[in-house]
């Protein structure tokens, strides 16, 4: 990874460059926990939160407002359930099976922004659960996304980062190597 320093103001810039004007869409500086507004009646833009200023919860947030079809984005969070810390293993392996697409984005993502990927269960409270399969569902999704190509909002994210943040544009699975999360 590069020796940059990563900052989450580049990333707020960065996304409101590229999705403001096309998508009414803003990358916020968050609090407590990371949250999507959709525009309505009294608020003028969607807005994007992220947590405490993390510049990793920053690029999670992305990823999943980047895998988000047009009738998601539509829905506050997404639509998503979500259980905080302390979920028991049945609510565990659901969250798991809805966050394999967004971590996987995030992956691609932060090897766009020369940063380090972590994959995340967020569950440090609650019940354990086997993570390897989590992270091989993770890294088949990420050569899929390889395979096939990513939709349009998130190749123009990714590419942006790529120029920004000076790391090459090519788009390969072997760069992903699993013994790395």
């Amino acid at each position: 990874m590069s020796n940059i320093t990563h900052q989450h103001q580049d990333l707020i810039t960065i996304f409101n460059q590229c999705f403001f004007e096309k998508y009414n869409t803003l990358l916020v500086k968050g609090t407590d926990e990371p949250l999507y507004l959709p525009a309505n009646e009294t608020q003028k833009h969607s807005q994007l939160f992220f947590a405490h200023g993390f510049f990793a919860s920053a690029l999670h947030e992305c990823s999943h407002w980047l895998i988000a079809g047009e009738d998601r984005r539509k829905l506050v969070d997404f639509g998503y359930w979500y259980a905080p810390d302390g979920r028991t293993a049945t609510q565990q392996a659901l969250f798991q099976s809805v966050e394999v697409k967004p971590q996987a984005m995030e992956w691609i993502l932060s090897m766009a922004a020369g940063y380090p990927f972590r994959v995340s269960n967020d569950n440090l409270n609650g019940s354990e659960t086997d993570a390897e399969p989590f992270k091989q569902a993770i890294y088949q999704q990420v050569k899929t996304y390889c395979e096939n190509g990513l939709s349009e909002r998130a190749e123009t994210f990714r590419l942006a980062l790529c120029q920004f943040y000076h790391t090459s544009p090519a788009l390969e699975f072997e760069d992903f190597d699993i013994k790395t999360l």
